[in-house]
């Protein structure tokens, strides 16, 4: 399969990482209701492409019974149409991208994960040679360790993209790939969830990569990436990377410096940390195509294994604010009643709706934007 598994959604760098603290990710595990732009809603144009989509379905091999129970209860999602068109471009500096990815928030439910399930996680590394850690930490990126998998039907996420025409034809692939794993049994309809572009389990498989890398490690007759049980999706994520290039005993790379691996050595952001990769990196990227998320996974396996932050120092940002100041500036916010949403120094649209707030409590001109100066007068 030459597709990358993550290729027809956001890098990890703009997605605000599926697994996030910092997302707004629909959870699975909390069951809550859907939000409301992920609820059915009528579309006759869609009801008319869904009609002619059945028709080709039929053609293809796939049975009236089939498609009657996997639409069923399905539907248009604006919401769906309204996150795959409003994709920003914007990109995280990688110290904002780290400041989430290996939060130490993200690093203590690492460990905490990695104990519960060290038998299984070590079992996979020992078959498939991938390290264990590596797949603790794509776990933890990927859906917070299993808290964050999506409960959005698959049929009606990739049929509302499918229909809505701009990768239509990526998108209809994959709703054919998701008829194929109910008609193969998998999972049961009511089951097949997964996030708003049709990712699905603990750690986010789409359809055709499922169909492709999905593996029954317990044996039980299906590979269940969806249950509260991760073995059958972590054992995937492990096949994944096995198969598209990852090296038994190599390391993905390090920080640049004393004891780092042989291997090409990047700078994703400027007058930051350097590191030295290795061709395991690459197989990471295979997962996601991006530097910032192949870096988050390894230092993420890095930190849950135990070993220290990294050693360098980022500059400050535009606004002259380094990341002391950033906490600083949201602690200050927070303290005069102003929720920044944290203090984790990464300037999302809380904390400059918070800024904005402060801004006009104080007859200032109202911007939103950092400040050295905002942050003396906080």
């Amino acid at each position: 399969m030459n597709l990358n598994r993550r290729q027809f959604a956001l890098s990890a760098a703009a997605l605000g990482l599926a697994g996030c603290g910092s997302s707004q990710t629909y959870s699975g595990a909390s069951r809550a209701a859907p939000p409301s732009g992920m609820r059915p809603v009528p579309n006759a144009s869609y009801a008319a492409w869904v009609a002619g989509f059945r028709q080709r379905a039929e053609a293809q091999g796939f049975s009236a019974s089939l498609l009657n129970s996997a639409f069923r209860g399905t539907g248009y999602l604006p919401g769906v149409v309204e996150r795959d068109r409003n994709q920003t471009e914007f990109k995280r500096s990688l110290e904002d991208y780290l400041s989430i990815a290996v939060s130490d928030e993200r690093v203590s439910k690492g460990r905490a994960a990695y104990a519960r399930h060290r038998g299984t996680l070590q079992a996979l590394e020992q078959r498939y040679g991938v390290d264990s850690y590596i797949i603790a930490a794509i776990w933890g990126l990927e859906s917070f360790y299993g808290e964050r998998r999506g409960d959005i039907p698959v049929i009606s996420s990739t049929s509302t993209l499918a229909f809505d025409g701009r990768r239509g034809q990526f998108f209809e692939g994959q709703l054919i790939a998701a008829l194929k794993i109910l008609d193969r049994g998998q999972v049961a309809p009511q089951n097949f969830t997964g996030s708003w572009a049709g990712a699905m389990g603990h750690t986010q498989f789409i359809p055709t990569s499922y169909l492709s890398f999905a593996v029954d490690f317990t044996g039980d007759g299906r590979a269940d990436i969806w249950s509260e049980d991760p073995t059958d999706a972590l054992a995937s994520t492990a096949a994944y990377l096995s198969r598209n290039g990852w090296q038994r005993g190599l390391s993905w790379g390090a920080e640049a410096g004393p004891g780092a691996p042989a291997g090409a050595t990047i700078q994703p952001q400027p007058g930051g940390p350097r590191f030295t990769t290795t061709g395991n990196f690459r197989a990471i990227k295979r997962y996601n195509n991006s530097d910032a998320y192949a870096i988050g996974v390894g230092h993420l396996a890095d930190r849950i294994a135990g070993k220290p932050p990294l050693r360098g120092s980022f500059p400050p940002d535009p606004y002259g604010l380094t990341k002391d100041d950033r906490i600083e500036l949201q602690r200050g916010l927070t303290a005069q009643g102003f929720d920044a949403g944290g203090a984790d120094g990464v300037l999302g649209d809380k904390t400059r709706a918070a800024i904005s707030a402060f801004q006009r409590s104080r007859g200032m001109p109202v911007t939103g934007e950092p400040s050295l100066d905002l942050l003396r007068a906080l």
